[in-house]
Parts: structure tokens; sequence; C-alpha cells
């Protein structure tokens, strides 16, 4: 605590405390302020809102800054791996080899689903949306694990963490593969996390997981391991706060992660630039639509909600794009559409004022595209990378001492009373 912040309602002051993050930032703990004053704050989309306290992830827009546990994305990107990363957000600390270690075979050892999820799985449409398979597959181990439904020990956190880590990789293949109408590919202990994901997805044929690409989507994945509160991850909290057991507060972050304007984003690129491939592919036409306000035309993967300079992780995520391109020999024609819209979209006043720089969605859709995975499971693969996330602020959530039921309040804008009237007088 550092200070007081002064409130004037109708003449009448009161004092707020000021709160100090560990980098500088201020917040006005408004915890009593209803109490004392009858009084509550309107932040329509949380955007001045502080709803927790967190060592786990920070996050400066305005300097396009993003570390976890105090580590830069970028070390990490070029440095680590996923699991590692996994281990870092979930512990706070960056393993010992022998830690590392341990934590990789309990990955490996849990990534298997039982008999019950995969006949579920096996139930829905081939042509359902992944996400929902995805979401109705993680609250359906709940099922499963009944031991986990009530208060966990810090062992049965560590265990849920990797079993979810694991298990999740294992939905998204074996929905995938039934889809297509392929036989489904058990897990490979022997190699990494984003190898065997890959031959999870598309062993046969003379398929082989070149090294390079399967890095390039290690590092897609650590870039979005967590973000600190952001819809999805506010929303595993919000459910978690309840005392929901951790499938269902997990499968709520699906849910929320499915929307077009969270984790549908880079579908929304990549059918952005399909149409404008199929309307003769003039990128700078629709530079020009997107500064039309009268134009309908939304330019997708530019700018973000929180950075307002450039997105970090946007400049790593390009160069994997590049590496997965190149390895994989694909002349994609989407490519030089996204290139040349940024391109000019860097040295365009109306963007450069704006601050309207490519995002991390920008990209991370061709890279799927490349893959061989279809549009519809693009936000699937943002799940496997967002659980280590999401898994780390349920586990501090519930580790917080005095944590409450979420539940905000209102500014009523409805009738005032009235009685009611007998249908007859209607």
């Amino acid at each position: 605590m550092s200070g007081k912040a002064k409130l004037n309602i109708d003449g009448t002051e009161y004092e707020l405390p000021i709160i100090k993050g560990s980098e500088g930032e201020t917040g006005i703990d408004i915890t009593t302020l209803r109490a004392s004053t009858k009084a509550i704050t309107l932040d329509n989309g949380f955007m001045n809102t502080g709803s927790c306290q967190s060592a786990i992830t920070f996050l400066n827009g305005e300097k396009g800054i993003l570390r976890y546990r105090g580590y830069p994305i970028e070390q990490l990107a070029d440095n680590s791996n996923f699991l590692e990363v996994s281990y870092l957000l979930n512990y706070g600390e960056l393993p010992s080899s022998d830690q590392l270690s341990k934590f990789t075979n309990s990955v490996k050892e849990k990534a298997v689903l039982p008999d019950g999820v995969k006949n579920i799985i096996d139930q829905f449409p081939k042509d359902a949306h992944p996400m929902g398979v995805m979401a109705g597959a993680m609250a359906a181990l709940s099922g499963f694990y009944p031991e986990s439904l009530g208060e966990c020990s810090d062992e049965m956190k560590d265990d849920l963490f990797c079993q979810l880590l694991g298990q999740a990789k294992v939905i998204a293949s074996h929905f995938f593969r039934r889809s297509v109408g392929k036989k489904t590919v058990d897990p490979d202990s022997s190699v990494d996390y984003s190898s065997d994901f890959l031959q999870m997805m598309f062993s046969g044929d003379g398929f082989k997981v070149d090294e390079d690409v399967a890095r390039a989507l290690d590092v897609l994945l650590i870039l979005h391991a967590d973000h600190e509160q952001n819809c999805s991850a506010s929303t595993v909290r919000v459910v978690g706060s309840s005392q929901a057991n951790v499938f269902a507060s997990i499968s709520a972050g699906v849910s929320a992660l499915w929307g077009p304007l969270h984790g549908g984003a880079n579908q929304a690129v990549l059918e952005m630039l399909e149409a404008i491939q199929n309307d003769g592919g003039d990128h700078k036409r629709y530079l020009e639509k997107a500064k039309d306000k009268n134009d309908p035309f939304r330019l997708m993967g530019f700018g973000h909600r929180v950075y307002k300079n450039f997105d970090p992780r946007a400049t790593i995520i390009k160069k994997a794009c590049d590496t997965v391109l190149t390895k994989l020999g694909v002349k994609d024609p989407l490519l030089d559409i996204a290139k040349g819209l940024e391109e000019e979209a860097l040295k365009d006043p109306y963007f450069v004022d704006r601050k309207l720089y490519p995002n991390v969605d920008f990209y991370s859709g061709i890279i799927y595209r490349a893959l061989g995975i279809p549009t519809n499971m693009f936000t699937v693969m943002f799940v496997l990378g967002r659980l280590p996330g999401w898994l780390a602020q349920w586990r501090e959530m519930t580790e917080t001492k005095g944590i409450k039921i979420a539940r905000p309040r209102q500014i009523y804008t409805g009738h005032n009373e009235r009685n009611y009237v007998d249908v007859k007088d209607r």
C-alpha cells in the first residue's frame, strides 16, 4: 500500500488506499467504496478495473512489453520450450534439469484420455466446431476424476496441471482425425510436445515431423501461453471463484476464447486475406477501404486492446512464419498479401498515428494453414497454447487468501416500481 487517493462525492471527501505494483503500476483500492459512499464505479469492458493482484504475467501495452514471471517473452521464445514455460508459469521459477525432466515425463504419462471421453467426442458430428468439442470434452473430464471436484491439495494441482496439458492435445487431435476419416494416433512419449502433437494430427502418407517446423509451433505456443487478465483468463478466474472444479473452469475459458474478438481473431485474419485474394489481391485498395469510415470493411490483425505500441509477439511470430513456409516449401499468396498490408500500413500516417500495428493474430493463421490445420481449428490451437496460463491463473486464484466469489454490481436503468395488471386489462 502506498498513500491515499481522495474522492469527493457531493461535497463529502473520502480516502481510498493506493496500491503499487512491482513494476510501478498504480491502483486505487475501491474494496470499501460502496460500503462507505453508497456509490460504485462503472467501467464498461473493465478497461480500467483491476480484478486481482497477480504475480504471473506483466504486460505494458504502451511500451510493448510482455514478461512471464519477470522473463521477457523474447528471451523465452529464443531459448526456452513450451513445457519449460508451462512449468515457469505454474511454479514461478525456471526448473532445474531434473525438475523439467520430471515435469515433462509427467505430462507425457498423463496424456491419456479415458475411453468414456473418447466415446463422447465420437458422438459429435464430424462437421461440429472443434471448440464446442474441446469445451464439452474438458467439462466431461470432471466425471472421470471425482477426486478433483472438491478441495485440491498441492500435489493434486500439480497432477491436474500436467494431466490437462497432455489431454488437451489428445482431444484436439482425436477429433481432427475423426473429422477427416482417419484412425486416431496415440501420443508418443519419445518426442517433444509439439512434435508429438504434429504426429498425432498428421501421421500417415509418409508424414515426417520437421524439427524446425516443430520448433516454430513450440514458439507459437509459448507466445500464447499467458496474457494477463484477458477475457478467457478472467473467465477462468470468475468461474473458479465459485469453487467450481478445474475442468469446469477451463471449459469456461475455452468457451470465452471461442469468440471472434478473442481467440477467433486469427481465423478472421485468414478469412480477410482470402477475401482480398478472391477480389484480385489489391491490398492497397483494401487499406484505403479500411480508412473509409463509410466502408464496412475492417482490417483484421492490426491493433490490440492492450498494446498501444507494436505487439512484441508479432515480431517473433513473423520469423516463425517465414521458417514454416520455407521448410514446408509453401508458396502462399496470402503471405504476400499479408506482408504487403503490413509494409504499406507501417508507413501510412493513418495507421502510424493510431498505432495500428500487426498483432500476434496477423501471422498465426498463415502458420496453421501451412501446417494443414483447418481454419475452424485455429482457436483450438490457441487453447493448447493458453492452457498453462489458465491453469496458473486458476491455481493462483484458489491459493489467494480471502478470495471472494466474483459478483459485479450494476447501474440499473429500467422501470421504477409499477403494479401488476391483470391480462384482461392490458
